[in-house]
């Protein structure tokens, strides 16, 4: 059995299906791990996340920021946006079996030998406070009371982890850090404005990975920073490549870090950072 993890897919089904050719990818014998961003800004939202349903016995998620503004739109706790492709997943027939399964699906995968999210882990967090804090997020969201929970999982305070956060502010941390970080500061607080190139990026910030005062060893298998690009290193493999903005899906085998790619068939959204 092979173990696989794939960038973000972003509605790039077509591209998918060429990268799981170019493994060889075999569901009664791989494993296969998104890194989250399953939907939008891609022309086949809907037919991923179908696909990723019905092989969820050999394909494991983490949500992304893209899925979770998903989930929002679909109970009114966020508008769909100018670029957003989400339109077809939330009038599909199916839409209500599809979203209830996605929102149960986890923010952290823990494997051995790696902790998968989407978009990194704060860097003053060991793995112990990572996974627990992952999982209250997952089990509000898996609750009764997820609606709540989503419309008020928005907005960019707090940036810096106290351990005396009440709840809300806590996981909304939590939601930040695992689904839309990439800088921090010099405190190790969140920075949600750069998005772009690391050679352009302001002196007083750093990559979260790259934090002097990092905690959890392990490494991290993450996507969500296109501009950032591919990046094998020790601590963290990076696999968001652009798909969607016209650059290529990458898949790594975890196993012994192999890196395939298959590049878009075009540009499916104006280049951005």
């Amino acid at each position: 059995m092979a173990r696989y993890a794939i960038g973000d897919i972003q509605g790039c089904f077509n591209e998918l299906l060429d990268l799981l050719e170019k493994i060889g990818y075999s569901a009664h014998s791989d494993r296969l791990y998104l890194v989250g961003d399953l939907v939008n800004r891609g022309p086949a939202s809907l037919d991923v996340l179908r696909w990723a349903f019905d092989q969820q016995q050999h394909v494991s998620i983490v949500l992304g920021n893209h899925d979770l503004h998903l989930l929002a739109c679909s109970t009114g706790a966020s508008k769909v946006k100018r670029g957003d492709t989400l339109d077809a997943i939330l009038q599909a027939k199916d839409a209500s079996m599809l979203l209830e399964w996605l929102r149960k699906q986890p923010l952290l995968i823990a494997l051995e030998d790696a902790l998968i999210v989407h978009a990194g882990i704060l860097p003053v967090w060991n793995e112990a406070q990572a996974i627990g804090l992952a999982n209250e997020v997952s089990s509000m969201l898996a609750s009764k009371n997820y609606q709540w929970f989503l419309s008020n999982m928005y907005g960019n305070q707090p940036q810096i982890w106290k351990e005396d956060l009440v709840q809300l502010d806590r996981l909304r941390l939590a939601v930040n850090a695992f689904t839309r970080m990439r800088m921090v500061n010099s405190d190790g607080g969140v920075d949600f404005k750069f998005k772009g190139e690391l050679d352009k990026a302001p002196a007083s910030l750093l990559p979260w990975f790259a934090y002097p005062k990092r905690v959890s060893t392990r490494r991290v298998v993450c996507g969500h920073w296109s501009a950032l690009g591919l990046l094998m290193s020790d601590s963290v493999w990076s696999l968001d490549t652009g798909c969607v903005w016209g650059g290529k899906l990458t898949a790594v085998c975890l196993d012994d870090g192999e890196v395939f790619q298959v590049q878009a068939s075009c540009g499916y959204q104006a280049l951005s950072d």
